[in-house]
């Protein structure tokens, strides 16, 4: 086995977007990093849709077009009533993209940076020593060892073992997780293989929505995002899928997924001494979509930057990195939480009134209002009909 030294300047658990990012800010920061992943290969299983912005793009880098699967440039969010509103990103305005190679080029991109990376590495305990994180226990290849760090990442999913070992409560309500299930599916009859497709209402998908993201060649990752319901997920998607045969016809089936995702409950505070929580673990995530590349790469950046003067200045202090709560707040938390409000309202309309929205609402609009923006306009629309009005509230 390729032996890893007994010592880093930083440790980070989990290869996903948000730990290669924080491993390639600090590598390039001077910082010795090693970065951790459980799974044999870094990227698969993939828990996604795979669809990110342009902006989400820009974030990253130019992406090979080995990690591009097919270019979007719009959505057509569809409501019970079949009411469609379409919205246009442009030529190319965004990607479906290949998670399995987007999370291996991250991960060499933080090797290349300098950080050491080691797949089938699973940790099994943190060590604490006087109040102060100070290195984890792990396991690879049969083999068991301890390793010491003046910094831990915690990078590790929605329910962080890591952050939980080291003594943090990170447990999501169950408001605020949504239950997901998607086949990759092949020889569909897209019917507009350019663009995402949202389908919403409580016969298709209970406080949620069936998605169709296009990866080209006629295939797609067909998936739903649900609260808790009468039945599982999957039983909502099969149905759904039965019912619209001039779209899946004879499809195959060829990837499976499933799993959790946070919809909200962004933690007020993500960092104890020598700690530090990032991405899905610190729920990350944009709360009406669930989509959370763009938010863990952007928090594993903030969080680089604090950590490179942390360790630099020798104070990885609770007080000290919590520099990383206030800019991470400052900078995409206030927006997302209002974002969770806009979820919160939306999730308790029935179809009628998804229905109106449709009627009344440009895919400019909505844009805005997945960014948190414009809300104002959402609650007048809504305060018109008595039932909403209380509710509409929470907008203004």
């Amino acid at each position: 086995m390729i032996k890893m030294d007994n010592e880093y300047d930083v440790i980070v658990v989990g290869a996903g977007p948000a730990g290669s990012a924080v491993a390639e800010k600090c590598a390039l920061g001077g910082l010795k990093v090693l970065l951790l992943e459980k799974r044999q290969e870094i990227g698969s299983p993939k828990r996604c849709a795979e669809g990110i912005s342009v902006s989400t793009e820009k974030m990253f880098g130019d992406l090979p077009e080995k990690c591009v699967a097919k270019r979007i440039n719009g959505c057509i969010i569809y409501a019970p009533n079949k009411k469609n509103v379409v919205i246009e990103y442009g030529e190319h305005g965004g990607y479906v993209v290949e998670r399995k190679i987007l999370d291996k080029w991250l991960a060499t991109r933080a090797s290349i940076a300098g950080a050491h990376v080691r797949a089938k590495t699973e940790v099994t305990d943190v060590i604490k020593e006087q109040g102060f994180v100070k290195g984890v226990k792990a396991e690879s290849g049969g083999e068991r060892f301890e390793i010491r760090t003046k910094l831990l990442v915690a990078a590790d999913g929605m329910e962080s073992f890591v952050a939980r070992k080291a003594g943090m409560e990170t447990t999501n309500q169950l408001v605020n997780v949504d239950s997901g299930f998607q086949y990759e599916m092949a020889s569909l009859k897209l019917k507009d293989p350019d663009k995402i497709e949202i389908f919403m209402g409580s016969e298709v998908a209970p406080r949620g929505y069936v998605w169709i993201f296009p990866k080209g060649n006629n295939t797609a990752n067909v998936g739903i995002g649900i609260a808790m319901a009468e039945k599982p997920a999957k039983n909502y998607l099969d149905k759904f899928i039965e019912d619209n045969p001039d779209i899946f016809g004879d499809a195959g089936i060829l990837e499976v997924n499933s799993g959790g995702i946070p919809v909200g409950g962004f933690l007020k505070n993500m960092v104890d001494n020598g700690l530090v929580v990032v991405g899905d673990a610190a729920h990350q995530v944009n709360p009406i979509h669930g989509g959370g590349l763009k938010e863990a790469s952007m928090a594993g950046k903030i969080a680089g930057e604090i950590i490179i003067r942390a360790v630099k200045n020798g104070d990885v202090s609770k007080k000290a990195l919590s520099e990383y709560n206030q800019v991470w707040w400052k900078e995409r938390g206030h927006a997302l939480e209002r974002v969770q409000k806009l979820r919160e309202v939306v999730e308790k309309l029935n179809d009628d009134e998804l229905n109106m929205l449709a009627e009344n609402l440009s895919g400019k609009e909505i844009i805005e209002f997945t960014r948190g923006k414009k809300l104002l306009n959402l609650g007048k629309l809504l305060i018109k009909k008595p039932r909403l009005m209380k509710l509409a509230k929470k907008l203004f």
